[in-house]
This record gives structure tokens, sequence and C-alpha cells, in this order.
């Protein structure tokens, strides 16, 4: 399908794509990710609460299917042969004032003009493509306005990124030149005092988290390599002057300026590459941190990893101390690394009272509800016994903890009985493997003399999408994916006949799926998908993703939906072009509008929808020109409420790559037939 640009009696004329300057209507009050205009998007979750709530009601439930493509804009940022099997874009844009701004995969920063989108300016901060970890990605940069600034001051409005090579980047709002006060004309080198970081180890993936002048950055490390990959540390910078304000390094409690000449970051420690959170009233930044660089041994890590591993701490933004610590898997060894952005809330207990509370949902499928000033569980949560390792070297906890008093995405324990295929022959080969594998429910111990399943896998319940919230109505939205893994750990011995080696060695890659080397420790691992090897379908029925709403007030489900049709998937990865709801793996999040509506797409089908947030019931749906693994996002400009999504496509996803920023919006009388395509 090919979108196209409804033009309204106005001529579009394409602007020169290095640093074209624009006019740009100053913002009457200062903008923060704190607290948007209802107008629009200041930060990748709308704001620093992650809500991605937006109180336009425009588009309601009742015109939604009059909605329609208003204009697509292409960055041109597309892969060249040699990694185009590692291409995600995942972006969602921010809006401020009458500007939209967005990033490519490959870091490319854009400014448009979010009622035409014309293409106001770009800056290329030319990332080298053997910097490109797992995936090219850029989920979404910052926005910052300094306070008080002086008449005409350059870079009083800024949009900060962090970059596949490690970079934090600020550039003017207005133009996208380079902010020279920043940094060293405009950015900060973050692998300074990393140590050895070979290209595509470290990389920044999400968009960086601001809160009271302190920008806050994470970043990934390439997950399976070796136990003394880099450091995971956590740092704040002024955003400003691009200073180090302050590092939080586990391995070094008390010290928060860099390290001394000679020395780094302490290696191997978990990291955090997904979004933040924050409170600017009580002054905290809620960090989802992934577990240790050896995913799945724990028995060689060290004393101080073991607290934060697959936790959320909160940190002090002023001092970057830890304020409170909450642990959702102990001694993760099955990659369950905390992926979703936390939620803020006002979560009611009843009796008209209401606590301030962080929503976290897991990969595993928990979601975990925690007083955000004190990291208190505000439901209740049992630490239950869980399979022990019959490992000799490892060291897993006898209990795991278990939300109980929150809905949970995740299933019930697989039996033999749902092993599954497209005919009985896939199913009799997946009921053998199932035979033929570990399998004690969730949290089965990796083992090294025969498979064990993962259910859900690493990339199960809900992920960087996060969840949705709609504080009017009280509801919590959240997609999940609902597919389990098989795997199994290879013994040192083996893994070295075989050259597994990890990257920055010879024959070392940024690979992080199938089999990766985990060196420095007593295995490799093998990680795959449990699917029928010939015709690629799931050993498990669908569906295999889904959609879940909940009341926060009963703390019951809503409705629980299938996500997603079987129009791009079949056997032998051929597309079945059904348009059943079979419910498929999903990445990306949702948004909510006072209009009644949710709008995610995610699927593997290309699809972007509405739904009618009281039922689930799917109100509206268009097909993307490529796979739309991102969340959308809404704003008004001119009286007028638009949707807009990043349809970039997704390797891991199987799904169409492409360069394409989609813009919806309900007719308007007078609109011209004529169309054009709008490219960099």
């Amino acid at each position: 399908m090919r979108l196209w640009i409804a033009l309204a009696a106005l001529t579009l004329s394409l602007p020169d794509i290095h640093h074209a300057q624009a006019q740009n209507s100053p913002t009457t009050e200062r903008a923060t990710a704190a607290s948007p205009a209802p107008s629009d998007w200041t930060s990748y979750g709308r704001d620093n609460a992650a809500t991605r709530y937006s109180p336009l009601r425009q588009i309601t439930r009742d015109n939604v299917d009059q909605l329609e493509p208003a204009w697509v804009y292409q960055t041109g940022d597309m892969p060249p042969p040699e990694v185009d099997d590692k291409w995600a874009p995942e972006n969602t844009p921010l809006k401020v004032g009458n500007s939209l701004y967005l990033c490519s995969a490959m870091n490319i920063l854009i400014g448009l003009d979010a009622g035409s989108g014309r293409e106001r300016w770009r800056f290329d901060p030319q990332v080298p493509i053997d910097h490109i970890p797992y995936s090219a990605a850029c989920r979404g940069v910052s926005y910052y306005e300094v306070p008080d600034p002086e008449p005409a001051q350059a870079c009083a409005r800024r949009v900060i990124e962090g970059t596949l090579d490690a970079r934090l980047i600020a550039v003017d709002a207005d133009t996208g030149q380079p902010c020279e006060d920043f940094g060293n004309s405009g950015q900060v080198n973050l692998l300074e005092g990393m140590g050895d970081s070979p290209p595509g180890y470290v990389a920044v993936t999400s968009a960086p988290t601001i809160v009271r002048n302190v920008v806050v950055v994470g970043h990934q490390v390439l997950d399976g390599q070796k136990d003394d990959a880099p450091s995971g540390v956590i740092r704040g910078y002024d955003a400003e002057t691009g200073e180090l304000a302050w590092a939080w390094d586990m391995g070094r409690p008390g010290e928060t300026g860099m390290p001394a000449e000679g020395e780094q970051y302490t290696r191997g420690t978990p990291n955090a590459w997904t979004t933040f959170s924050a409170d600017d009233e009580l002054g905290l930044v809620y960090v989802p941190m992934g577990n240790s660089a050896v995913d799945y041994f724990s028995g060689n890590r060290e004393d101080y990893e073991h607290p934060y591993s697959t936790a959320l701490v909160a940190l002090d933004i002023t001092s970057g101390e830890v304020a409170w610590v909450f642990q959702t898997v102990h001694n993760d060894v099955w990659d369950y690394d905390l992926g979703s952005q936390g939620t803020l809330a006002d979560f009611p207990m009843g009796e008209g009272q209401s606590v301030p509370a962080v929503i976290l949902p897991t990969k595993q499928g928990d979601i975990f509800v925690l007083d955000r000033r004190t990291g208190e569980p505000l439901t209740e949560v049992q630490e239950r016994p869980v399979p022990a390792s019959k490992l000799p070297d490892e060291q897993l906890s006898p209990t795991q903890p278990f939300s109980v008093g929150m809905p949970t995405l995740a299933k019930p324990k697989l039996t033999e009985r749902d092993a599954w295929g497209f005919s009985p022959l896939d199913q009799l080969w997946c009921r053998i493997q199932f035979l033929q594998s570990d399998y004690e429910g969730m949290y089965t111990p990796p083992s090294v003399e025969r498979p064990f399943i993962q259910y859900p896998g690493y990339n199960g319940g809900n992920d960087w999408g996060g969840g949705s919230l709609d504080p009017e109505r009280g509801i919590f939205v959240a997609n999940y994916t609902d597919l389990p893994m098989r795997d199994q750990l290879i013994r040192r011995e083996e893994a070295d006949e075989k050259g597994m080696v990890p990257l920055g060695e010879p024959g070392g890659t940024t690979d992080s799926g199938g089999p990766v080397p985990q060196a420095g420790s007593p295995y490799a691992i093998s990680i795959k998908p449990w699917r029928n090897g010939l015709t690629g379908i799931p050993c498990t029925r669908p569906p295999y993703g889904g959609i879940m709403a909940i009341d926060l007030a009963t703390r019951e489900v809503l409705w629980d939906k299938p996500l997603g049709t079987a129009r791009n998937n079949g056997p032998f990865g051929i597309p079945s072009r059904l348009p059943f709801t079979i419910g498929t793996p999903n990445n990306g999040g949702s948004v909510i509008t006072a209009g009644g509506l949710i709008f995610i797409a995610a699927t593997t089908d290309d699809l972007i929808r509405a739904i009618d947030i009281d039922t689930g019931e799917v109100v509206w749906q268009d097909v993307l020109p490529a796979g739309g693994q991102a969340t959308p996002m809404t704003y008004e400009v001119n009286g007028r409420q638009y949707l807009a999504i990043f349809a970039g496509g997704h390797h891991f996803m199987e799904t169409k790559i492409g360069d394409y920023l989609v813009v919806y919006s309900l007719p308007t009388p007078g609109d011209s037939s004529s169309t054009e395509t709008l490219e960099e």
C-alpha cells in the first residue's frame, strides 16, 4: 500500500537536507517532559511519568473510522545490504510547539513541520556501520529548554539523543546545528572511562531522560559475549554544558565521578538499555536494570551485582545515589531483564485514597506496583519456591517474587498436550521435542545435558513498548508476546572447539541470538525460538500475543484479547494473507487518548489499530507500508489532532523494513485530491 500526503491548497517544497534554517513558533510556556501542553508530546512516553496518555479527544470512537493518512515522510535512511538483517528503527517522535523531532535507525536527527510534514532540518552524526550492535535502533530523542535564556541565545531549545556509537549529542531544536556549549562542540563521548569496547559492544538505543536539568542515560551492552564486558554504569550529565554530574557504578560505591586515570568503570555489571521514567517532584529517576554480562549463568557474578540485576532502581537525580531498589528476578539466568519503562500513577488504595506508584510490567508477565517513594509493593508479592539448578557451579535463588496481587500477562504452565503444529506430523515433532527437554514451568533452570524450555521466552511478556495508563478511567493497558524458547547450555570445551568467541576477538560478531559464547563462564549457550524446524510454525498453539486492560481500582482484567492477524504469517514463511485474528508476537507499545481509544501497531501483520478501551474491540485499522514495531504518538497542531507511527520494520520480528513516518488525521472540508509523497 502506498500512502500519500493530501494537499489542502498548499504547495510543498523540500528544503536543503543538512541544516535548513526555519521559522518555528516559540512555545508560550517552557515545555518540559514533566508537564507537556495538552497538544504536545515532549518525552518518549509523552511525559516523564510515561503514561502514554493524551487528553486530546477530537478523534473518538464515533469518528475514528474516518481516519486517513494526512501525510507520509520518508527519512531516506535505509540499510545497506550488509546490515539489512539488523534494521529496527523503533522510533517514537516528539512534538513541541509546531515541530516534530525524530531520529532514524542510524541516529540522523530530523526536525519536521508538525502540520505539513515538511523537513525543516536534519543533522547526521555519521555513525559508522560497524557500530551497529544487535539492532540499528533509535527509539527516541529528548527535548530540553534552557531556563531564562538570553535573547537570541543559540540552543535555548535543544534536542538530545544517544547514538549507536556511544555519543550524547545535542542540537538546536530550531536549526539542527550542534550546540557548541554542550560537551565537545555538541557531543559527549560516552566511552570515556569504559575501557576496552570494540565497535558494536556499547550503544544507546533509547531516549535519555531529563530531570531537573540533568540528562540521565544508560546504554546497551551486547548480550552474551563475555563476563569482562564494558560497564553498565548509569550517568547523569548537565543538560546545558554536557558536564558529568554523577555516575552510578555499583562496583565503586560512594564514587560518583569519572574513574581515575588508568582505571575504568566496573566491568561486567548489569546495564539499563531501555527508557527511564522519573518523578520530578521527588527528584527520582526509575531505572529498569538488565542482568549481568553473562545472561544464562550466575555462578561467577560478584556480590555487588546481585541486588541490582533485573531490578528497578530509583536514583536520586542530584547525587546519583540509590534511593531504593526492588528486584523482580533473583539471580536472573533467563535474560528476563527489565525492558519496560515504568509508568507513574496515583494508585487507588480504597476509600478515596491513592498512593504515588510506579507500575512495572515484565518479560515474564508479572506486573509489579510499587510505592515510588520507597519501592515497597502496594499489591501482594509472594516469594515462591522455584526449581533448583542441577549444575554444580550455579547459585540460583530458591525462591522468586510473584506479583499475585495484580493480574498477570503470563499464561498457564505448558503440558505435553500443548505441543502444537500445522499438521499432525508437526504436532508429533513438537511433542517429541517437549519430552526431550527440561521443563518445570517458569524459571526452569538452564541445563547442559539437554535443552530446556523457557516460557515465556526472553522476548515474552511486555518489553520496551511498556504500558499505557488512562488516569481518568483508571485503566492500565499492556500488550504482550507469548512464545517459548528452547535453549541449551554448551560446555566451554565444546564452545571452544566450535570457535565461539566474543566480539573483539577474531571471528567474534555482534550476533546475540542463536549460539553466543558467554566467555569467562563455564558455558556458552544456544538460544532458539521453540518452533518446527521445517515449517517455522511455533510449537505452541496461538495466540502468540495479546493486549490486556486492567481496572486499577478493582485490580481485575477488563478484557484480554489476541492482538494481530495471520495475514503476514504462515508455514514455510509464506504469508497466508488471511485476515483472521490469531494473536502474533509484537514489539512496540500503545497510547491512550481521552477519546476512549487505544492506538497500537507492534504486530507482525503491518497493521495499526484503534481499540475501544471499554470493550477491547478493534474499531479501525490501516495497513502500514512497513512493519509497525514502534510506539505511536498523538498531538494537535492548528486545531487538528494527528496520530503518528514510524513504520520502519524489524529484523527480529521478520517484518518489512522501511523509513516511513505515517501521520493520520480526520478529513477536513476542502482537502485537495492532489497528492505528493514527502521524502528527505
